[in-house]
């Protein structure tokens, strides 16, 4: 039997390297590379590579793979699709696997951050509750706060996006333990609150631990990011961090890094590492190395080929375009032809031709969108345009060389305004059609949260504002808001598509506009709220939106605990926009962590009246009622929200919760016990349940309930407090002081925690300890009642007169 026959994909691979010309001393360096041992001071660890657009740099990316996997090297390359760190470790693990080497502690890591992202964005909408307890029976409203400043500031808070800029950081240091303890109560595992508060410090290390895993396994190891202007505004830190110090472990020194954009390296990130980046700077062709690629694809008559060196400027995506195309002597002797022209013309099919030009104007396409974009004729060209050496294929969509599609879109602007614009219409059209297909089912307040939905909205825009850049600027502004409220991933998307808008439109104030955006969300920590502040002073934000954007910042506020200006936010949101009800709730909420029940539930009545039929709305009224001692009303209001949806695990634990005070004890634990088979790692619902268990004297059953707990969430100081509970009720008095001391060690201002301790200290015969102990409970929260009263029981008597 013969050998076997090579696939297509590799027949690909080899007529790409061999059409491969010039980039040869920097292909020598990389290649050589390989021969010199990483001890060897000679070894080079990071390359750069950088030059204008056109200018080859994919191109060489691309024959650097080839080579590196040519000495047997594991390789993983990124692009402009990913748009965070966690989606580029991402990436890199799919690569990996697709070799042979699968990174399944990282994959698994991932998966886990990404359900524990949705379940804190999700909780963040019921803070109070999941927090744990309230008032004398919980942490401290302090506590609560200090955990709302640290969601807030990680973007974690819905509708809040990533507003660390808007958190005091000396807060934010000082609330850290809280939050801890809080995301604790909610998510479980102690390692998964930490993957929230910090995802890069918990999954950096595992990818590094996968890295050095594989390694051993292959003689090198080659990463490559290419189009770095556009990732490393976020990827830049990381990496240099990753690459040049041990914040996440050591890398095996046979990691090569390549990395690959327009620019120089940012030289307030790399300065200090200059000396261990190769620089690989890429300018056009040489005469020689143009002439080469001609030569190559079959141009030698010396006319055409001074015509296309003249046309292409020698940069080699526009020489090898003209190069497919180029005719015979005096075809291209035009010399006021641009190259998009010259490229036109000498597609002599008109249907071709036109289907080349009006296949530019979408920003990305598949079949159904070039369809939308071409005419009926040219319908069937989607293969033939996916062959042009242009267009790329970018995750499965094929994608325009900015170099080739910025002159087209030039020259169809220029030709006919008219028909330019006809043409965005109906590409507008055919994203909205898609966006609607996305958001059925939805409300349309869940509508901009569906990750489907926005993309395709996205587009919309973009098309729109090309067509029709000042009549559709307030719209496009409109979603700015919601790009905020989704956080700094969706912020900058919208941001891309209106500069790019602007470019393609030739608008320049569209152009400035989306680039001052862009310039706001450089900055990793205020990002987001720079650009919130761009839109409200802007005059073309309607009144709905400019109400959204002071909602958002409202809870931004909230959550970070400057109450004042939270208020002063939601006023103007509902004075633009009454009818909204999540500004009533919000606002409500602010009024209940400052204990203003009665002003809380008049803003829990008007959103209620907004949407009679929600779940959180009535959640939020019944947990108010709940925290201001009307159980009955609670129960009620619990009742709704469950009718609209029979599995709101919160719903569920708080009638529980509620069902309790009231002394029904089996209609309690009924529902805790189905909160926790919907979820049976719900902290909040086992702490509760292990309440209700140990006052039926069924303190063993309380017992095991603590310790499921605890084991979900090790440094919670409620659960330790609540041990104490179990143990001080079976008279163990000294074991009950030696749990709260541990619960005050994690909590300090847990004034219930103190209070319960006096008890314990005053059962041991310890009155004066029990006395101090409840002083500090009383100076935490001079509220406490249940603590002044057995202050004033065991005070000792005034001396007599």
């Amino acid at each position: 039997m013969g050998a076997p026959k090579p696939s297509m994909q590799e027949l690909i691979q080899r007529r790409g390297r061999a059409g491969f010309v010039g980039r040869r001393d920097e292909l020598a360096l990389f290649q050589g590379n390989f021969d010199i041992p990483p001890e060897d001071e000679r070894h080079r660890f990071i390359f750069h590579i950088h030059g204008n657009a056109g200018v080859g740099k994919s191109s060489l990316v691309r024959e650097l793979v080839r080579s590196a996997r040519e000495r047997q090297a594991l390789t993983a390359g990124l692009d402009e699709s990913v748009n965070s760190v966690p989606e580029a470790m991402e990436a890199l693990s799919a690569q990996f696997a697709q070799q042979g080497h699968a990174l399944k502690a990282l994959d698994r890591l991932l998966a886990t951050y990404r359900q524990r992202r949705h379940e804190a964005e999700s909780a963040a909408s019921a803070a109070e509750p999941e927090q744990g307890p309230t008032g004398p029976t919980g942490p401290t409203a302090g506590s609560r706060a200090a955990a709302q400043a640290g969601l807030i500031g990680l973007g974690m808070v819905p509708g809040v996006g990533a507003f660390a800029g808007a958190v005091d950081p000396a807060q934010l240091a000082r609330g850290a333990d809280h939050v801890r303890a809080v995301l604790s109560a909610r998510f479980g595992k102690l390692e998964d609150v930490r993957l929230v508060l910090d995802p890069l410090r918990v999954l950096t290390p595992v990818l590094v631990a996968e890295i050095e895993r594989v390694a051993a396994q292959a003689p090198w190891i080659a990463l490559f990011f290419d189009t770095y202007e556009r990732t490393g505004p976020f990827l830049d830190t990381w990496l240099r961090d990753l690459i040049t110090t041990e914040r996440y472990g050591s890398l095996p020194a046979h990691v090569v890094v390549t990395l690959s954009g327009q620019g120089p390296l940012d030289p307030n990130c790399w300065a200090d590492y200059a000396g261990f980046v190769t620089d690989l700077p890429l300018a056009p062709f040489s005469e020689a190395e143009a002439r080469q690629l001609l030569a190559s694809k079959g141009v030698v008559d010396e006319e055409v080929v001074r015509d296309v060196l003249r046309l292409s400027g020698r940069l080699p995506v526009l020489v090898s375009t003209l190069a497919e195309n180029a005719g015979r002597p005096g075809s291209v002797d035009d010399p006021s032809a641009t190259a998009v022209e010259r490229f036109l013309k000498w597609e002599r099919d008109p249907v071709r031709r036109s289907a080349a030009l009006d296949g530019a104007l979408p920003r990305r396409l598949n079949e159904d969108i070039f369809k939308a974009a071409v005419a009926a004729e040219a319908a069937e060209l989607f293969g033939w345009l996916r062959g042009l050496p242009f267009v790329s294929d970018r995750g499965g969509l094929a994608q325009y060389h900015d170099v080739v599609r910025a002159p087209m879109l030039r020259l169809q602007r220029a030709l006919s305004p008219e028909r330019w614009r006809a043409a965005h219409g109906r590409l507008a059209e055919a994203y909205g059609r898609r966006r609607e297909a996305a958001g059925a089912g939805l409300r349309r307040d869940q509508r901009s949260e569906d990750d489907r939905w926005w993309a395709e909205r996205l587009e919309e825009t973009y098309h729109l504002l090309c067509a029709e850049p000042r009549r559709e600027l307030a719209e496009a502004l409109a979603d700015g808001a919601w790009a905020c409220d989704k956080g700094g991933d969706s912020a900058r998307r919208w941001a891309q598509a209106i500069a790019e808008a602007g470019e393609a439109a030739g608008d320049d104030g569209l152009r400035d506009w989306g680039a001052d955006c862009l310039t706001a969300l450089r900055d990793e920590q205020r990002g987001v709220d720079k650009l919130l502040g761009l839109l409200l002073s802007r005059t073309e934000l309607h009144d709905e939106a400019r109400a959204a954007a002071f909602m958002v910042r409202g809870e931004s506020r909230r959550g970070a605990g400057r109450y004042d200006e939270a208020f002063a936010d939601f006023d103007r949101s509902i004075t633009l926009d009454p009818d909204k009800p999540r500004a009533y709730s919000v606002r409500a909420l602010v009024h209940r962590a400052l204990g203003q029940y009665e002003k809380a539930l008049e803003d829990h009545d008007r959103a209620v009246e907004r949407r009679p039929h929600g779940v959180r709305t009535y959640f939020h009224r019944g947990e108010t009622y709940r925290l201001a001692g009307r159980p009955e009303e609670a129960i009620a209001d619990f009742d709704r929200a469950l009718d609209n949806d029979p599995g709101h695990v919160w719903s569920l634990a708080s009638r529980g919760q509620a069902a309790h005070r009231l002394g029904r004890s089996a209609a309690a634990l009924a529902d805790l016990d189905l909160a926790l088979d919907i979820r049976p790692d719900h902290v909040w619902s086992l702490v509760r349940r292990a309440q209700v268990r140990r006052s039926l004297g069924d303190t063993s059953g309380a017992w095991t309930d603590l310790e499921r707990a605890r084991t979900l969430s090790p440094r919670n100081a409620w659960i330790v407090g609540e041990r104490g509970e179990v143990l001080r009720q079976e008279e163990r008095y000294e074991e009950a002081v030696a749990e709260y001391d541990r619960a005050l060690v994690l909590d300090p201002g847990y004034a219930w925690a103190w209070g319960s301790r006096a008890m314990a200290n005053e059962a041991l015969g310890r009155r004066a300890e029990a006395l101090a102990d409840l002083d500090r409970a009383l100076v935490l929260n001079p509220s406490y009642s249940w603590a002044a009263a057995h202050r004033e029981r065991l005070a000792p008597p005034p001396p007599a007169s």
